[in-house]
């Protein structure tokens, strides 16, 4: 019996990746302007931040229906593969919750279904993801590939950097950097996600920020951390000088450099940079 990996469309990894690994994805939702669309189906990222921009309405997201999960569970059940089922930190969405939802509808079959909160978003939760794959790929059973995604976690560390709050504040996700927010200075907050959005520390200037995940990403080095990413919304040049850093700092390349897309992209604003990463041992 394998063990078949579904995850949701918030971890941002490349296409030809998830598609290599034979994972499977449930996409979130976007509704703007009277329409609703599934992320998945949304490939330009930059025309869709451009609108952001300039939009006096932020669009919402949402979950996936627990009949979309459905939809992805029955098959793979029906074709003998049990199923682990990673996804966005249940602190910043339901989506998680809808997973689990769906796993009670499915009766006798339920026990074959194990849902996990990667307590993560974007490359932190790609990363859980791929080292699950790895792990059902080596032939473990449905609980040793859950244990490899908890450790994978466990040694998880990510941090982003964001323009302004005022995403996030709008949105609703600011978690705990709400106590950053009315200060008298213009700050460029650094942040993480440990299950909700959870403040690092915070900076003057955007070089400033940039050094300091500079920094941070030096203790994943250190760390022995070398499966390591990075992700932006549209700052490539940025993206690029943080790559080639890295490259010095680990002696080999990063295993993504991508861009986060719609859902998440809502709630933080373009201008994110972010880097993190895991021991490469784990996938």
């Amino acid at each position: 019996m394998a063990v078949a990996i579904v995850t949701d469309t918030c971890h941002y990894l490349p296409r030809d990746l998830i598609e290599a690994q034979g994972i499977r994805e449930v996409s979130l939702y976007l509704h703007w302007d009277g329409e609703t669309q599934r992320e998945s189906d949304i490939t330009n990222y930059d025309a869709y931040y451009e609108r952001l921009r300039t939009a006096p309405e932020l669009p919402s997201t949402s979950q996936p229906s627990i009949g979309d999960f459905l939809a992805t569970y029955e098959p793979l059940l029906r074709a003998g593969d049990d199923v682990v089922s990673i996804h966005l930190a249940g602190g910043m969405s339901g989506t998680v919750h809808a997973a689990e939802q769906a796993r009670e509808q499915l009766g006798k079959l339920a026990g074959r279904v194990h849902v996990v909160d990667s307590e993560s978003a974007c490359g932190g939760e790609g990363l859980v993801v791929l080292a699950a794959a790895a792990a059902a790929r080596a032939g473990a059973d449905a609980p040793g590939v859950v244990g490899r995604a908890h450790h994978a976690r466990a040694h998880l560390r990510l941090w982003f950097a964001i323009d302004t709050l005022d995403y996030l504040r709008r949105g609703g996700r600011i978690g705990g950097a709400r106590a950053w927010l009315g200060s008298a200075l213009q700050i460029k907050p650094i942040l993480t996600v440990e299950s909700v959005i959870t403040p690092v520390e915070r900076v003057r200037t955007s070089r400033r920020a940039f050094e300091r995940l500079v920094e941070l990403l030096r203790t994943r080095a250190r760390d022995g951390a070398d499966a390591w990413v990075i992700q932006h919304i549209q700052a490539y040049r940025e993206a690029e000088e943080l790559a080639r850093l890295g490259q010095e700092m680990f002696k080999r390349e990063p295993l993504v450099v991508s861009q986060v897309g719609p859902v998440i992209g809502a709630h933080v604003g373009p201008g994110l940079l972010g880097a993190g990463g895991i021991p490469a041992s784990l996938i």
